[in-house]
């Protein structure tokens, strides 16, 4: 994970049967879930409308078998 100023980066494994929406939405619903409760008064001050947190888009590129380092790289 790489994090900055207003998006992050993830490098994930997973089985082919899931599709990248799947795991996108996932991650934010989880993420979402999690940050609320362990931050609901501090939020709840800003986003008094609804318990959102990410944005709706998102980017996914698939990298086959390569290393974790070369990605570093």
């Amino acid at each position: 994970m790489e994090v900055d100023k207003d998006h992050i980066h993830l490098l994930i494994q997973y089985e082919p049967k899931m599709s990248i929406l799947e795991i996108v939405r996932l991650l934010k619903q989880m993420t979402t879930f999690h940050i609320w409760k362990q931050h609901e008064k501090y939020l709840s001050k800003h986003f008094w409308k609804e318990r959102t947190f990410w944005s709706d888009g998102y980017f996914a590129c698939s990298i086959g078998n390569v290393s974790k380092e070369m990605i570093q790289e």
